[in-house]
């Protein structure tokens, strides 16, 4: 399955070939790869450097290292918690700011909103309202924090139900939260105008009406991307 490696780069090179082969499906998820022995031996490195090319790919979300009997290198796909830290880390060794990134949001989460009213299910409701009341109930008490609101929107997205979108949403989830706690650092008051938009965001879902609920989220996304902006402007 794999061939002899140059010196340079070997465990690099490795990683490269096994990409490749899981890519083009000669490995799925869920294989278990040859033992680091045959490994070396296909790719006539030693053992040590094939440890260190498992290690890369494991640190990837590619590979999960499994021990005991039924044991070994297990394919895998990278979660959205690991997408979600990479693209978090990436973001803040950059130059995005957290306006760029609610820009972002409102592509995503305004695309979402036919899906939403087409597919919510009643757990779907339930589970939004529930946070909509988890939400005033800290407000009330004097402990809300920008990751219930994370939380809500985190929630919505799964009310899609596509794999594809929930995934995008939920490796956001750093960004997200970078950007809210930005937002309320510029008006501590937020919360209380987000968690009632958010209450009318589900009903209008509840009621199957795409387009006032596009228009809350709009409302919604809007005046903390307003808020960031005028930040960003000033800064």
């Amino acid at each position: 399955m794999f061939t002899p490696v140059s010196a340079a780069r070997i465990s690099h090179e490795i990683v490269g070939q096994i990409k490749a082969a899981i890519l083009a499906g000669r490995i799925e998820q869920g294989d278990r790869l040859p033992a680091e022995r045959d490994l070396a031996d296909q790719f006539g490195v030693s053992r040590v450097t094939v440890r260190d090319a498992l290690r890369i790919l494991e640190a990837a979300g590619l590979i999960e290292i499994r021990v005991g009997a039924r044991g070994g290198a297990i394919v895998t796909a990278p979660g959205s918690a690991r997408v979600g830290e990479g693209i978090a880390n990436m973001l803040l060794l950059s130059t995005v700011t957290p306006h760029e990134v609610t820009e972002a949001r409102m592509v995503f989460e305004l695309g979402s909103i036919p899906l939403v009213c087409e597919r919510a299910t009643d757990a779907d409701i339930a589970a939004l309202l529930d946070l909509c009341d988890r939400s005033d109930a800290a407000l009330s008490d004097g402990t809300f924090h920008v990751g219930l609101s994370a939380e809500f929107h985190t929630r919505f997205s799964r009310a899609t139900h596509n794999p594809a979108v929930q995934m995008i949403i939920d490796s956001f989830q750093g960004p997200l939260l970078m950007s809210l706690q930005r937002a309320k650092e510029l008006a501590p008051q937020m919360g209380q105008a987000g968690a009632e938009e958010h209450r009318a965001l589900v009903e209008a879902v509840a009621d199957g009406d795409v387009e006032r609920a596009r228009r809350i989220l709009t409302d919604h996304l809007s005046r903390t991307a307003g808020r960031l902006a005028s930040t960003a402007a000033v800064g």
